[in-house]
Parts: C-alpha cells; sequence; structure tokens
C-alpha cells in the first residue's frame, strides 16, 4: 500500500470549535502531521460545548465531548499560552518547520502576538497560511465574529428553508447541524490543497482567506441563481424537490418517505405504481414544468395516494419501477443500514477512555492510498512534550516553561 496522500505535510494549527478544525482533520486523515495548539487548562473552546462528554475511567469531569470528537481525530494535542512571548516562540518555532500554518482568529488578533501571516512568512517564506473566519480577511464585517447560525440566517439560507409560507409553522429555518461550518471546512482544505500544489510548481507559499459567508452564498448554488437570473428570491418550499416534480415527503400509513421524480420517465413509472397511471396524460401533468406550475396540486393527489399503504411497500414497488425514493432515517437507522455498514462509515479508535470508541470515517475513498488506520482525538496537550523535543527544547525547559503555565 503506497503512503497516504499528505505523507510529508507538517501543519500547525490555532483553529478552535469546528470549521478549521474540521479541514484540518481532513488534512490529518490523509497523512499531513497536524499539530493542534490549544490554550493550557481549558484547551479547544469546544471542549467546552458538552454534553455529552466520555465518561473519565475514575469519574473525573473531562474536556472529551462529542463536539470536539468528532472535528479532531489523527491529531498531536500541544498546550501552549501564546498570549505570553516564550508561548509565541514555541508556535513560530514550530511554523519553521511546517508547511501550512491554520487559525481562525478574528482579523488582526494574531498581529499582536507575532502570529500573523506577514511575520510567519518572514521565517518561513514558502508557508501557506490559511485564515478561516466569519466574515473574511476583507470588507465592511471583517472583524465581526461569526457563527455558524449567524451566517445561515445572513447568507440567505434560512430564507429558503423552512415550512412553504401559508403551513403550520412557516417562516425561515436553520438547517440542523452546523452545514456552513462544514462546507467552511472542506473549502478550507482545497484552498490549501490548491496552494500546496502552486508551490510545487513555484516554490511560491500564499495567504489562503476562506468564510463562512463566502461560503454559504456560494453553496446557495441553483437557488441564488434564480434570483440573479430572475430578480426573485425563491420561496421556501418545505420538503418539496429544487428541479424534478413532485418530490418531497409523503406520509404513509405507518411512517414517511422521501421521493424525488427526476424527470418525465419516471413520473409515469411512479403513477403506475400509486395505481393511478392516467395522471401521465393529463395535460397539467406531462412534462415536468406543466408538475412545476400546478405543483400544489400533483402533491395533493400523490399524498392522498401515499396514505394508502405502509412505507415499506412503496418503497420496494418504486425501487423495482427505478424511482429514486428512501426511508426517513434517524440516526440508528443510518448507522445500522446495512449499507452503510458496507461503506465502513463507522469507525472504531483506541481512546484512553473508551477503547472501542466510533467515529466517523472520511468520507473520500481512495484506490491506491486508502485511509485505514485512525487515531483517537487526543487528550489535552498529550504531544506537548514530544513536539517540543522535537524543535530542541530539552526537558529542564520543558519543565520551566510547565511552571511559568506558558504550556
Amino acid at each position: 500500500m503506497s503512503a497516504l496522500p499528505l505523507s510529508g505535510i507538517k501543519i500547525v494549527d490555532l483553529t478552535r470549535v469546528l470549521a478549521g478544525p474540521l479541514s484540518a482533520q481532513m488534512l490529518a486523515d490523509l497523512g499531513a502531521e497536524v499539530i493542534k495548539i490549544e490554550r493550557p487548562g481549558g484547551g479547544d473552546d469546544a471542549r467546552a460545548f458538552g454534553p455529552p462528554y466520555l465518561k473519565d475511567p475514575e469519574g473525573k469531569a473531562n474536556n472529551n465531548n462529542s463536539f470536539y470528537l468528532c472535528a479532531n481525530r489523527n491529531k498531536k494535542s500541544v498546550t501552549v499560552n501564546i498570549a505570553s512571548s516564550e508561548g509565541q516562540e514555541i508556535v513560530r518555532e514550530i511554523a519553521k518547520s511546517c508547511d501550512v500554518f491554520m487559525e481562525n482568529y478574528k482579523v488582526g488578533d494574531l498581529k499582536r502576538y507575532g502570529l500573523d501571516y506577514e511575520t510567519i512568512r518572514a521565517i518561513n517564506p514558502s508557508i501557506i497560511y490559511c485564515s478561516v473566519t466569519g466574515f473574511g480577511q476583507t470588507g465592511p464585517y471583517a472583524a465581526r465574529a461569526g457563527y455558524d447560525a449567524i451566517l445561515q440566517a445572513m447568507g440567505g439560507l434560512m430564507s429558503v428553508t423552512g415550512h412553504l409560507d401559508g403551513e403550520p409553522g412557516a417562516g425561515p429555518m436553520k438547517v440542523g447541524p452546523s452545514i456552513v461550518d462544514y462546507m467552511t471546512g472542506m473549502n478550507a482544505s482545497i484552498g490549501i490543497l490548491a496552494a500546496l500544489h502552486h508551490r510545487k510548481a513555484t516554490g511560491e507559499g500564499q495567504h489562503v482567506d476562506v468564510c463562512l459567508f463566502d461560503t454559504v452564498i456560494a453553496s446557495l448554488s441553483h437557488w441564488a441563481q434564480i434570483y440573479l437570473v430572475s430578480g426573485v428570491t425563491p420561496p421556501r418550499r418545505g420538503t418539496w424537490g429544487n428541479g424534478g416534480m413532485p418530490a418531497g415527503v409523503f406520509r404513509c400509513t405507518d411512517g414517511e418517505l422521501m421521493l424525488v421524480v427526476g424527470n418525465d420517465g419516471q413520473f409515469a413509472r411512479t403513477c403506475e405504481v400509486l395505481g393511478r397511471p392516467e395522471l401521465a396524460s393529463d395535460p397539467k401533468f406531462i412534462k415536468n414544468n406543466d408538475r412545476v406550475v400546478h405543483g400544489k396540486e400533483i402533491m395533493a393527489i400523490f399524498a392522498g395516494l401515499f396514505l394508502q399503504k405502509p412505507v415499506a411497500h412503496w418503497l420496494e414497488e418504486l425501487e423495482k419501477a427505478g424511482v429514486p425514493s428512501g426511508p426517513i432515517n434517524d440516526f440508528s437507522q443510518v448507522f445500522n443500514d446495512p449499507h452503510v455498514q458496507s461503506r465502513g462509515m463507522r469507525v472504531k479508535v483506541n481512546h484512553p477512555f473508551e477503547p472501542n470508541l466510533s467515529l466517523i470515517r472520511n468520507a473520500i475513498a481512495f484506490s491506491g492510498t486508502p485511509v485505514k488506520e485512525y487515531r483517537a482525538p487526543p487528550l489535552l496537550g498529550a504531544h506537548t512534550g514530544e513536539v517540543l523535543a522535537d524543535i530542541g527544547y530539552d526537558e529542564a525547559k520543558v519543565k520551566g516553561l510547565k511552571e511559568r503555565k506558558v504550556i
């Protein structure tokens, strides 16, 4: 088996909470050595975003919660007080031998610590320096802090998410998980990889600017394009589809299913399954554009038909007919799904508190360089001594730093 794709790449990671740590985790999964810098005592802010926390074998309170665990596997944790001059020097020493420097502090914050792009570039001219923020390095909002939910609101995502107007509970709705953080992490990883490729060709490092606001706007893709083409913001559609029609959640006798009729052939076959083949030749429903215009009518008809039989019946018949549909699973059903299990989406790691801890695997599969081994998210400061030894700090110096609470 070949080495992992990013073997040999070294990253110093000053990111906290979710977007930045997720990006660094993706790169760590692919073989990069990621040195996570955390505050002595408290660590990454995410460590306080619990519960639930892992159970300490001795019953002590700890800071290894689900929020932290989801974004920090395959990393080394080094505790450094960057507010101290000695702590700043430690980070700069680590950065001298790194390929990538990642941070998600508010714009300008790291300049006062001597850890800004210009300072790091002066000691390592080929460094790829990636800044992850709420609003970017420029513009009138650059100084603002930003969290996922705020950017879902400001970026337009909530304006097109939620029940249809006029229905019970209508109004703007936040997407459940921190999806903007996740997408921003992906963009940060892409930016870093592209910059590394450019550096390989030219020897030049650069500053990569990634923010949640840009990411959520770009992610709205065809929804935002509707506005740019027509000047009209598309309405909230609940679970209705965005292209093929009819598409949405339909209630059955014992639960719900999700259906997406993607073209006219699928529509005709769905009508056959539902026992109403004549609907496919109704002038109001023949073509997809017709069904979009008469969307409420066809959705109401389908709703009445699906109510007649259980979910399993419809899913089996729709599968036979080649019409995309699926159950609405909770997490228990997701991780017990035979396809999910065959894809190995749950991985096991040996954590000091839980020798068989479940995590979610990296979503990328490689034929030649598969990610097969995962290391548990580190305990706070678990690698401080190791990393400081690598940059030439002897035991006496490390002891003194601990006594002065630098590490």
